[in-house]
C-alpha cells in the first residue's frame, strides 16, 4: 500500500499467521524505526521464528520494571535489518514469575542477554540452556534493577572463591566432552594478567586442545543502568566515560545523540563535525590500545611503547580542549561543553600525522612478521552468518566480511559529509580481525582531516533556554539567570514521556542506549546495549578445537573492556 510503513506490513503478517492472539501496534510519531509491536509472550519464540527473515539480526533483549502494573514487567526485543536498515521493537508484558519462552533456539545472541534479564529483574525464561546470573554474584538476594531495590544497597560475596571454582570444575568435568576419557579443567582468570584482571574462562581440555569452555563476567559491575535512573540526563555523561575508557568521547556523544532523539533537538553543525573528529580520535586510540595490547599478550612487547606514543598525542588534544584525558565528559545533550582554543586544529593535523607514522612501524614490525602471522591466521575463525546469529557487530564482523558500519548505514550526525572506506575481511579468524582494524585507523585519519578542514563558525551548543544552562554573564548579572541556572541544575533535561533507541558506531561495533522517559528530569529506565557483551557470549563457540595460547590471543582480538562489558 502507498505510504505504508514496513512495520505496518509485517504486524498483518504476524496477526494473520497469529489470528487467536491479540497483537498490539505502536507507530512513532517521528521515527519509522521506533515502532512498538506488542505480542503474548506465551508466542515469543514463534513470533521471532517468523521475524528472522525480515531482522536476521537481534540486537538487546533487556527489562523495564513498573511495579504499579498486574503485568509488572516489560520484556523489550530490539530487532534489525542492518542491510535495509530497518529495526523494530517487540514488547512482551509479563507478570512476576511468569515464565518466558527463550528465543535462544532462534537467535543465539539472546543467550545472554536473557541472562542479564533474569538476573536484574528476576524474569526466568524457560527452556534456556544455562539460566543463571551474570552480572550479579551468586549470594546476591534480589533484583538489583527493579524500582523497588535500593540503589545503595551493595551486597558482598560471602562464599569463598575456591567454592565456586569447585563447582564450576564439577559441573564442566562431568559434562560428556567427545566422550573423552582423559580430560583436564584449566581456570584461568580473573585476576590473570591474561584475562587483563576482570575475565574469567575455564576450559577442558585434551592436551592442550579446548573441547568446551565456559567464560565469566561481573567481576567489575558497576551498576552504570541503576545509577542513570538516580541521575539526570547530563548527570549521566561521566558515567558513560567509564564505560569504554578507552574511547570516552565516543560514548559520551553516543549517550548525547539518544536523548536528542528522545527530545528532537537538532545540535548546530559545528557540534556535529567537532563530535565527529572526536569520535575518530577516539576510535584510532581504541583501535591502537586493541592492537598493542594484544601484540603483547602474544610476546611482542616492543609494539606496546611504539603505539602508545600515539594515544598519549591524542590525550594532549584532549587535555587541550577541556582538561582533562581519560575520563572527558566533552559533549553534553544539545551540542559540546567545550570549544576548540586556538591552535587545536593545527595541532590535530600533527596528531594525524603522529598517528600515521606510529600505524607504519607498527605496520612493518607486525603485519608481515612470520611470527605473528602463524599465530594469528586461521585461528579462531567464525562464519558471517555465524557471528550475525552471535550479535557480532564492528569489527569482529567486518572481519567476516559483512561490510556494515553504522556510520554509512545511518550516516547520524553528518558522516554522510566524508568520503570513507569500510574495510572487511575475508575468514572472520584473528587476523583478519586486526587488519580491519589496522586499515580503520587510516580511514578515521582520513576522515578527520577532512573534518579539520571544513569545521563552521557558530554555537557548539543548542540555544533552547530548555535544554542548556544560561551563560555565566546572565547568572552574574540578574536574578532570572540566576533562578533559570539553578532550575537547570536541579531539573536538568525534561524530555517528553516516551522511549527511544539510538545507536552509534563504537570502537568495538554497536553501541546502542535504550531509553525509557517518564516526563521527568531523570531517566525512568536506560539498557545500554554495548558491542562487546555479544561477542563476548560467542567466545566459547570460538575456542572449540583450538590450543589454550590461542585462546589469548583471540581474547585481544575481540577487544574486550570490561567496563562495557559488565556497566
Amino acid at each position: 500500500m502507498a505510504g505504508e510503513r514496513f512495520s505496518e506490513q509485517i504486524v498483518r503478517e504476524l496477526r494473520l499467521k497469529f489470528p487467536q492472539d491479540h497483537i498490539d501496534y505502536i507507530p512513532h510519531e517521528r521515527h519509522d524505526d521506533e515502532d512498538v509491536v506488542v505480542v503474548p509472550h506465551l508466542q515469543i519464540e514463534n513470533i521471532a521464528r517468523e521475524l528472522k527473515p525480515h531482522f536476521p539480526s537481534l540486537m538487546d533483549v533487556c527489562g523495564v520494571d513498573y511495579p504499579e502494573r498486574e503485568k509488572r514487567f516489560e520484556v523489550v526485543y530490539h530487532f534489525a535489518d542492518p542491510a535495509k536498515k530497518r529495526r523494530l521493537r517487540v514488547k512482551s508484558l509479563v507478570k512476576e514469575g511468569e515464565k518466558v519462552p527463550t528465543v535462544t533456539p532462534v537467535f543465539k545472541s539472546a543467550n545472554w542477554f536473557e541472562r542479564e534479564a533474569f538476573d536484574m529483574f528476576g524474569i526466568p525464561f524457560s527452556g534456556h540452556p544455562y539460566l543463571r546470573r551474570i552480572l550479579c554474584h551468586e549470594d546476591f538476594v534480589g533484583h538489583a534493577l527493579r524500582k523497588d531495590y535500593p540503589a545503595d544497597r551493595n551486597q558482598s560475596l560471602k562464599t569463598p572463591l575456591e567454592h565456586t571454582f569447585a563447582k564450576d570444575r564439577e559441573r564442566m568435568m562431568s559434562q560428556e566432552v567427545d566422550h573423552l576419557s582423559d580430560k583436564v579443567w584449566l581456570n584461568i582468570g580473573p585476576a590473570h594478567p591474561a584475562t587483563h584482571g576482570t575475565l574469567r574462562f575455564m576450559a577442558v581440555l585434551e592436551g592442550e586442545t579446548i573441547r568446551s569452555l565456559d567464560v565469566e563476567i561481573g567481576y567489575l559491575h558497576r551498576c552504570f543502568e541503576k545509577m542513570a535512573e538516580t541521575h539526570t540526563y547530563n548527570g549521566v555523561i561521566p558515567y558513560t566515560d567509564r564505560l569504554n575508557y578507552c574511547s570516552s568521547p565516543l560514548n559520551n556523544n553516543a549517550w548525547c545523540r539518544s536523548i536528542e532523539k528522545l527530545c528532537g533537538i537538532n545540535v548546530p553543525d559545528r557540534a556535529k563535525v567537532i563530535r565527529i573528529i572526536l569520535d575518530e580520535f577516539s576510535r584510532v586510540i581504541d583501535h591502537f590500545v586493541c592492537i598493542i595490547t594484544q601484540l603483547v599478550d602474544v610476546g611482542a612487547l616492543t609494539n606496546f611503547w611504539i603505539g602508545m606514543r600515539a594515544r598519549e598525542a591524542v590525550y594532549d588534544l584532549f587535555e587541550k580542549l577541556c582538561g582533562a584525558r581519560l575520563t572527558v565528559s566533552l559533549a553534553r545533550v544539545g551540542g559540546l561543553g567545550f570549544d576548540l582554543p586556538e591552535g587545536w586544529v593545527e595541532l590535530a593535523e600533527k596528531v594525524c600525522d603522529i598517528i600515521l607514522e606510529t600505524h607504519r612501524e607498527v605496520d612493518v614490525l607486525a603485519t608481515k612478521n612470520r611470527i605473528y602471522v602463524n599465530r594469528m591466521v586461521d585461528i579462531t575463525p567464525i562464519s558471517a552468518e555465524e557471528a550475525i546469529n552471535w550479535g557480532f557487530t564492528g569489527p569482529c564482523l567486518r572481519a567476516c566480511g559483512v561490510p556494515r558500519d553504522l556510520r554509512k548505514d545511518h550516516a547520524y550526525g553528518g558522516y554522510d559529509q566524508f568520503d570513507f572506506d569500510i574495510p572487511i575481511g575475508e575468514k572472520g579468524d584473528c587476523y583478519d580481525r586486526y587488519l580491519v582494524r589496522m586499515e580503520e585507523i587510516r580511514q578515521s585519519v582520513r576522515i578527520i582531516r577532512q573534518a579539520l578542514k571544513q569545521i563552521p563558525a557558530g554555537p557548539i551548543i543548542v540555544s533552547d533556554t530548555n535544554i542548556v544552562l544560561p551563560s555565566k554573564s546572565n547568572v552574574y548579572g540578574n536574578i532570572e539567570g540566576l533562578m533559570h541556572q539553578f532550575m537547570k541544575v536541579i531539573y536538568d533535561v525534561e524530555p517528553p514521556v516516551g522511549e527511544i533507541y539510538d545507536c552509534s558506531e563504537g570502537a568495538n561495533g554497536e553501541l546502542g542506549f535504550y531509553v525509557v522517559s517518564d516526563g521527568t528530569g531523570h531517566p525512568y529506565r536506560v539498557k545500554c546495549r554495548p558491542p562487546c557483551f555479544a561477542i563476548f557470549q560467542g567466545f566459547p563457540k570460538l575456542l572449540e578445537g583450538h590450543m589454550i595460547a590461542d585462546a589469548i590471543a583471540a581474547l585481544g582480538t575481540i577487544n574486550i573492556i570490561a567496563g562495557e562489558l559488565d556497566r
